[in-house]
């Protein structure tokens, strides 16, 4: 079948005769088509006025002061799922648009972002379209090929219905007339006893008659039962298009599968069309398939879905070849659905290349935000995702109490620091919403009418990310061994500043201290070699590398001269390149003999030129130094815009921003009678690629 066939109906009815054809005519159609909701929906978000976009330079506790609410009870939600989405525009967009057209999506993003909340939402826009009842036939030709047929949604049940009252008179009327040709034949046998009066033949003939009775009446109803079609998909006619949720399923439950029969004869076998299960695939049909991780589908499953997707039908047959059945094989099932495939970006390269190619050539690919602009728009739909949270769980037994806007702050707070970008707000509101639920447990235990600033406090001690406990616990035996570090003065030591969990999916950086030890010593076999220990990645080697670079150029020593021992101490699989500046300090003041400041941490990349470029998770970062009694942090200026501390931090610790090496070098080392000349011949060396702070625009 060609691409442009695709606009042609889909086989739903298979060519034969229906031996209850009469009885399914005799049915009313009383199907009645769904009213549209035409009712407007207000959304608690957009506020009027030019600046409702703009960036809210007021702090989180400021602002909320001036929303017109006490708690998340006042906020109103909008009835339609998709306009419960939140800060996923271009998404809400292309769902109505792909639902109007009946588009396929592919949709990448991080975890926890909206993905299957918009996927859920398709089946509140798709057109008002007749639903339809699947039934499977018996096939009087070849058994092992069943018979597929479709109806309006509704009348499936009522076929059957009636097709088993019309066998069970059918039967009753054979069992009457099977009852009285045995009665007759009995008393022809009693009349032949008497005459001959032999007890025996009667006893014997008795014994006959009821075997044949019971053996000739089982068969007959085994033969009419095996003739009644079996509901395969069935739906109420007044029932939403279906949204079926096929992640992580099997080959079976996602395409269909035929049952094992243990009894394949004798006349105990059950018929092959009642062993029939429909799929994902096949219960999706006029609906939405969902599948979350594609990539995780075999080949072979994805080559089966990309032909139900193409034919718009598809056949079941038994998956497994030592099952009986896998010689049954139905006519083509009708799958006419609507496939949304998620994952992470990753997810692209395992799918299959022509699977993906007729999602890109009918339908739409989107990739999720994982944060958006900190407006004052944007804030309110925080809120109102606050709000929706603890309206999903009324009712059970999970239910928690509404925030007060003191908790709601925190919330805010907290969107903004996960960002870990200034102005921005996370989307990983999987995230935040168990931030949510645990401070609202809190609440519940203490039996408090809302959830307040406390609560999600304390929520927050309790929801540390395993990443965040394991940093916690690294900084207490560090301690206990007097391992940390954060006073005096050494030479060629630097406590370095790293993230733990920067690869695990989660939006929430959790910082450690890096000590990082230089020595440098004499080659005494000629060209100088670079030792680094610590489990370094190969990212992390080639920083080692670029730092060598750097070093030959900015002191102008021959390092091969040199053997240069690097170490990560206590530490155990390095990864990314941000502990860069630290490397080239602690070789600098290891070659110069120059002590460096051990209340000083730093963190940041390393150009070949010398300059120092941003890095990630630097408010993690700052955090971490500051636990460890760490006094001054120094960062690339880049990222002063990303810092959000917590206010228990922000007296702990000085941050400081730094564009090139020898800006580091004039804050790390201490007063030596060789660090002016060091700091000024690297200065004079650098080329500075960023503008100075003086020459950058007024805001």
């Amino acid at each position: 079948m060609t691409d442009d066939d695709t606009s042609r109906d889909p086989p739903l009815e298979s060519e034969f005769v229906d031996p209850f054809a009469d009885l399914q005519d005799a049915i009313e159609d009383t199907v009645e088509q769904p009213v549209e909701d035409t009712t407007e929906v207000t959304i608690w978000a957009p506020e009027p006025g030019p600046d409702s976009d703009a960036i809210v330079k007021q702090s989180i506790d400021e602002w909320i002061e001036s929303v017109d609410f006490s708690s998340t009870e006042d906020v109103p939600i909008p009835d339609r799922l998709v306009d419960q989405v939140i800060g996923q525009e271009a998404g809400s967009v292309v769902i109505k648009k792909a639902a109007e057209q009946r588009r396929h999506m592919l949709m990448i993003g991080d975890p926890g972002t909206g993905k299957s909340m918009l996927a859920r939402s398709m089946t509140d826009l798709l057109p008002k379209d007749a639903l339809e009842d699947v039934l499977v036939y018996p096939n009087e030709d070849d058994e092992n090929e069943p018979r597929v047929r479709s109806v309006p949604a509704g009348r499936g049940d009522r076929i059957v219905k009636l097709q088993k009252e019309s066998t069970r008179t059918q039967r009753e009327r054979s069992q009457k007339m099977l009852l009285i040709a045995f009665a007759a034949v009995g008393f022809l046998l009693v009349i032949a006893t008497i005459q001959s009066g032999d007890i025996l033949t009667l006893l014997f003939g008795g014994f006959l008659l009821m075997f044949g009775y019971m053996f000739i009446r089982g068969r007959l109803g085994s033969g009419d039962d095996g003739r009644i079609p079996k509901v395969l998909v069935k739906h109420d006619s007044k029932a939403m298009p279906p949204f079926v949720d096929a992640t992580a399923t099997l080959s079976g439950s996602l395409l269909g599968d035929v049952r094992h029969d243990p009894f394949q004869s004798g006349g105990m076998e059950t018929p092959a069309h009642d062993r029939v299960e429909p799929g994902a695939i096949h219960r999706a049909h006029k609906g939405v398939l969902y599948i979350d991780e594609v990539n995780l589908l075999r080949l072979e499953e994805q080559q089966a879905l990309l032909t139900a997707m193409q034919e718009r039908a598809f056949p079941i047959s038994g998956r497994s070849e030592r099952s009986s059945g896998a010689l049954t094989k139905t006519e083509p099932v009708p799958c006419d659905f609507i496939l949304i495939a998620a994952g992470n970006l990753d997810a692209i390269q395992g799918m299959h290349p022509a699977l993906r190619s007729r999602i890109r050539g009918y339908g739409y690919e989107v990739y999720v935000n994982s944060e958006m602009p900190d407006t004052s728009r944007n804030r309110r739909r925080l809120i109102r995702f606050i709000a929706q949270e603890v309206l999903r769980d009324i009712g059970t037994s999970r239910e928690i109490p509404h925030f007060d806007k003191s908790a709601v702050s925190i919330i805010l707070r907290e969107a903004q620091r996960r960002a870990g970008r200034r102005g921005k707000l996370s989307l990983r509101l999987r995230e935040l919403g168990g931030l949510v639920r645990i401070a609202g447990d809190l609440a519940m235990e203490e039996g408090a009418p809302f959830t307040s600033a406390s609560h999600v406090l304390g929520a927050r001690n309790i929801a540390k990310p395993l990443e965040q406990q394991v940093a916690d616990r690294m900084i207490e035996r560090r301690q206990d061994y007097a391992m940390i570090v954060n006073s005096g003065e050494r030479v060629g030591r630097v406590n370095g500043l790293a993230v733990l969990g920067a690869n695990s999916g989660l939006s929430d950086f959790s910082g450690i201290m890096l000590p990082v030890e230089a020595l440098v010593t004499p080659s005494l076999g000629g060209g100088g070699k670079i030792h680094a220990t610590g489990g370094l990645s190969d990212l992390a080697k080639e920083s080692v590398t670029n730092v060598s670079a750097v070093i030959k150029k900015l002191t102008g020593k021959d390092i091969s001269d040199y053997d240069i021992h690097i170490q990560f101490v206590d530490t155990h699989g390095v990864d990314g390149d941000s502990a860069s500046i630290t490397i080239a300090t602690a070789i600098i003041s290891a070659l110069e003999n120059i002590p460096i400041r051990q209340d000083l941490a730093m963190t940041g990349s390393l150009s070949v030129r010398g300059e120092v470029l941003p890095i990630g998770g630097v408010t993690a970062k700052i955090e971490a130094a500051a636990r460890s009694g760490i006094k001054t942090v120094v960062v690339p200026r880049a990222n002063m815009q990303d810092v959000l501390l917590d206010e228990k931090f922000e007296s702990m610790v000085e941050v400081l921003a730094v564009d090139t090496l020898d800006e580091v070098m004039e804050y790390a080392l201490i007063k030596h009678e060789q660090k002016e000349s060091l700091v000024e011949r690297l200065g004079s060396v650098i080329d500075r690629l960023t503008p100075s702070s003086s020459t950058l625009p007024s805001a």
